[in-house]
């Protein structure tokens, strides 16, 4: 998939405030400071489409990016902010699972994990909510620049022994760098396949 085009639509504060379309959408949502922002970016080819900081938390918004003028590309809030109060969590948590659970065009979930860290707790619930409402979605280990791939490869095999206590079948498993870029083929790739997919429905 080539982008020829890649525009910010709306950000939204819940789901009712969130547009209508009925082109797919295609969710990123991480832990805080994962790298999702800068993921998006390199998808994009747009260094600048979404914001990237070095403090974790700064999406607190449903944002919307019109993409090739086919799909939609929606940054989700990051999960796990500690020092976000426990009011504003709570907030965080109806917003994106009303929009995970309810949005009929929501057509896939990349949950992003950042390799250098063997699973972790919130991760697995997130995978295994998502598994409990039947919600498709990937998983995409980041920021693989940062360690020895031997490291990333044992991270990934922990995740996925990990999973296998509450999943029957494991999800599709990406693997990308924002700095290198490794990944964005493949990704970009699924998108394509399964914009194609939802188009015959």
């Amino acid at each position: 998939m080539q982008i020829h085009s890649a525009q910010f639509e709306i950000s939204a504060p819940d789901l009712d405030s969130c547009p209508e379309s009925d082109l797919p959408e295609f969710a990123f949502i991480g832990r805080s400071n994962v790298g999702k922002s800068s993921l998006i970016n390199t998808l994009t080819n747009k260094h600048n489409l979404a914001m990237v900081s070095a403090k974790p938390g700064k999406t607190r918004l449903i944002n919307f990016f019109r993409i090739n003028q086919k799909w939609d590309l929606v940054d989700l809030p990051g999960y796990g902010y500690a020092k976000a109060s426990g009011q504003t969590r709570n907030k965080f948590n109806v917003m994106v699972s009303d929009y995970l659970v309810k949005r009929d065009n929501l057509s896939c979930v990349f949950v992003l994990i950042d390799c250098r860290h063997e699973a972790q707790k919130l991760d697995l619930e997130f995978t295994a909510w998502l598994i409990e409402y039947q919600i498709p979605f990937v998983l995409v280990f980041t920021k693989t620049d940062k360690v020895k791939p031997t490291i990333v490869q044992k991270h990934i095999d922990y995740f996925k022994k990990a999973m296998s206590e509450f999943c029957d079948g494991l999800p599709r498993i990406y693997t990308c760098s924002a700095k290198t870029g490794t990944g964005r083929k493949e990704i970009l790739q699924f998108i394509d396949q399964a914009v194609v997919n939802f188009s015959r429905y």
